[in-house]
């Protein structure tokens, strides 16, 4: 039974109007266009967060409330879900912090965090998710890096540096000594690159089809297929759990991958040159005015169909939202990923500094290639450390913890547990 959840905030959970239609004309496109802004993200981004079971007794275990965590550069600021315990144990593991994938906020992760509020209630511990900076509804700053095209290191570093310092600020500000970093794709590339920055303020890393891992020539992530996946309308009543990523399955993901690449239109395969070359998807929708409601629309009903009539319009709203906002985070992209979805700097590489407990998790259908997660495991072991794992979520794609939460929310309850005996 999920646990109950008081709301501490008067604006959080109070009932709001149900989101619009998902627009199929130009004069439905041109209302939603219209009436787009922060207050409306901030209504979608509530609408998603009613789904977690609420309370106003004053037992819960929990209380959630999201907030505006200011830092220290004027109008910086990282939007924050905190799901706090109301009887912290002594004994509390460390708290989970949800960090969101490119583009995306901490509203995707709605269909997560009842099952984290329950196992926070039962540990007595916390659990966050924060948009990052530049992303969701955290402040839209500017996003510039300086070093020249040519030196790599450097706009790598100076990429990475824009979302693990202001992590590190949110940290401190927090007042938390250790976290285990939950992150999702570009965020979970972020979230191994704030370890190696600071590994002693983080207990676990539970990695959610993450980017940026491999440089293998025969790498076959598809990013284009983030714009033409549809969702699996049975996965959420799936009952199969999350299972070890045996060699067969990593090859039956990989064979799946080989086939949609053969697929593989040039128009796709453009889309796949530019979106790795730094072109943002969000600049098409934007530049678009009247009609990226509609792009939208179609991107959200095809990608998310595994959700509810009433969810897929929350979703739409949400997303719709925050691609509309200005432009920032998103720019981050090509300076991180070099053209074939290669990192510029392969965490593959990196991530053998790491002394703590590494969970790899990909989707059964992932477009993400599984093979960067085998190779990061190889070069753990060879280092000492014995603490990683890899596991693939069934009937699942890149978007694994929407598309098959029953699944993902037992495994991150499991991982989390699991912390005190891998120590």
């Amino acid at each position: 039974m999920s646990a109950s959840v008081a709301a501490s905030s008067s604006s959080l959970f109070l009932p709001i109007p149900p989101a619009r239609d998902i627009p199929l004309t130009f004069t439905a496109s041109l209302k939603s266009w219209w009436h787009a802004g922060e207050k409306q993200g901030a209504a979608a981004e509530e609408r998603l967060l009613e789904k977690m079971p609420t309370s106003a007794a004053g037992d819960s275990p929990v209380i959630a409330r999201t907030e505006r965590m200011d830092l220290a550069a004027p109008k910086h600021y990282l939007n924050t879900l905190s799901i706090k315990s109301t009887n912290t144990a002594p004994n509390a593991p460390p708290p989970a912090v949800v960090l969101h994938g490119y583009g995306a906020g901490l509203g995707f992760f709605f269909r997560n965090y009842p099952a984290l509020a329950t196992w926070a209630g039962h540990r007595g511990t916390d659990v966050y998710a924060l948009d990052w900076l530049g992303m969701g509804r955290s402040a839209r700053v500017p996003f510039h890096v300086q070093a020249k095209r040519d030196d790599v290191a450097g706009r790598v570093r100076e990429a990475e540096a824009f979302f693990v310092d202001s992590l590190e600020e949110w940290r401190d500000k927090m007042g938390l000594d250790k976290m285990t970093l939950i992150g999702h794709s570009l965020g979970a590339y972020f979230s191994v690159a704030y370890t190696l920055r600071y590994p002693t303020r983080v207990n676990k890393l539970i990695l959610l089809s993450p980017a940026g891992v491999t440089h293998d020539p025969n790498n076959l992530t598809m990013p284009s297929r983030e714009l033409t996946d549809t969702g699996d309308a049975t996965s959420s009543t799936s009952i199969r759990p999350a299972t070890s990523a045996s060699s067969s399955a990593v090859n039956h993901i990989r064979n799946q991958q080989r086939a949609a690449r053969r697929q593989e239109s040039r128009t796709m395969k453009l889309i796949t040159y530019l979106w790795e070359e730094g072109w943002s998807p969000f600049q098409l929708v934007r530049s678009s005015l009247f009609w990226g409601p509609m792009l939208v629309g179609k991107y959200s009903s095809r990608r998310f169909s595994a959700l509810t009539e009433d969810e897929t319009r929350d979703m739409h709203e949400y997303i719709l939202n925050i691609t509309l906002a200005k432009g920032s985070g998103e720019y981050c992209i090509s300076h991180i990923l070099a053209p074939f979805a290669h990192a510029r700097m392969p965490l593959v590489d990196r991530i053998s500094a790491l002394k703590m407990p590494i969970t790899f998790v990909y989707g059964e259908h992932d477009w993400m290639d599984p093979v960067g997660g085998l190779q990061s495991l190889q070069r753990l072991r060879e280092a000492g450390n014995h603490f990683g794992r890899m596991l693939v979520i069934p009937s699942a794609g890149h978007h694994l913890y929407l598309e098959n939460p029953r699944a993902v929310n037992d495994l991150l309850t499991q991982e989390l547990d699991l912390t005190d005996k891998q120590r």
